[in-house]
């Protein structure tokens, strides 16, 4: 049901001894904590925003899919950094792709499982019948929105730009005609075999921005002009944080495959949200899983919260580390706290 992949990152890269000129930290320090090398930032004024990153994703997902933009049914856009407060970025995609298409656009707000939320949305959509062809998007675009000082190393170090795309659609052997807009790509065939989605909202503060807010408006902020206010900045429990993330990572997982009765050893492949580098590899350890069967690029791009498994499953595609008939599971965890997994026969 994956009929084409795309991603985009900005060309701006940021390393992390470049952020050692910001703020008290190192190349070291950063890579001990999280494995990230290096980012990708955009350049303010340049013309990436959330949307224009998920527009360039989507283009390329569309082309490796062989489907136009007037011939999709459904947008489903998830991102945690909308460039307006509202409206949110699917209709501004829907204008970019094809204006006069007036087709619905659904935005997600799950931060890290966005874009797992995202794909279990599409799929219910296209078992049900009522749509065909969906374009899944996860974009973000966090390095505006982050303090970029000693004060808000913990969490500014780990946070990158970017933007993925998919095309979901009716698999090959359910319908011919979309098998042909396949084109090659030998997306055809895969089909999303189950979804699991979970949340446990009483721990909403541990991982979260929570200004501004209905509460805490942006005219409360100005007029008490409080330097040291930092409730419009990213804040995370890191420990707590960690805990949860490798407990719900590994329950997750093996429910997706008891769900499909195989075992940790008939995947061909898994991405799992690239978090911390640290969580992926005490999750691979714990499941048993080898080296060639877990796919990482926290080290070059950072944690793009709902863009970062499209963009890893982009370059796995293009990487040839899918054939047909594969196992691939996807997974995440994050903010919420929300967690989910997708098992797919590729």
């Amino acid at each position: 049901m994956i009929l084409g992949v795309g991603h985009y990152v900005p060309d701006h890269v940021v390393t992390n001894h470049d952020l050692s000129q910001l703020m008290d930290t190192s190349h070291d320090w950063i890579v001990e904590r999280t494995g990230i090398e290096e980012r990708r930032h955009v350049v303010l004024g340049g013309g990436d925003t959330t949307a224009s990153m998920g527009y360039r994703a989507s283009l390329l997902a569309l082309k490796n899919a062989g489907v136009s933009a007037e011939e999709l049914d459904f947008i489903i856009f998830a991102t945690l950094s909308p460039d307006y407060y509202f409206p949110g970025p699917g209709v501004q995609l829907q204008e970019m792709l094809a204006p006069d298409h007036t087709i619905g656009a659904l935005d997600i707000r799950n931060q890290c499982s966005g874009f797992v939320y995202a794909i279990s949305v599409a799929d219910q959509f296209i078992r049900t019948g009522m749509y065909r062809r969906i374009l899944v998007v996860g974009s973000e675009l966090h390095s505006a929105g982050l303090d970029m000082t000693t004060r808000g190393r913990n969490v500014s170090v780990i946070f990158g730009d970017g933007a993925g795309a998919v095309v979901v659609g009716i698999a090959e052997e359910e319908g011919k005609e979309e098998g042909k807009e396949a084109g090659g790509t030998g997306l055809g065939m895969s089909k999303v075999l189950s979804t699991h989605l979970h949340s446990e909202g009483r721990h909403a503060r541990e991982l979260a921005v929570i200004s501004p807010s209905t509460q805490h408006w942006v005219s409360h902020i100005l007029k008490e002009n409080n330097p040291n206010d930092e409730s419009y900045y990213p804040y995370m429990n890191g420990n707590f944080v960690f805990k949860h993330a490798i407990t719900r990572f590994a329950e997750v997982i093996n429910e997706a495959l008891r769900a499909n009765g195989v075992s940790s050893g008939d995947l061909k492949l898994m991405i799992p949200h690239q978090a911390n580098l640290r969580i992926s590899q005490y999750i691979q350890q714990k499941m048993g899983l080898r080296d060639e069967q877990v796919y990482n690029n926290i080290m070059r791009y950072g944690n793009t919260t709902a863009a970062s498994i499209p963009i890893a499953l982009s370059e796995a595609v293009a990487e040839g580390r899918l054939q047909r008939g594969d196992l691939l599971m996807l997974a995440a965890f994050g903010s919420g706290f929300t967690w989910a997994s997708a098992l797919i026969r590729w």
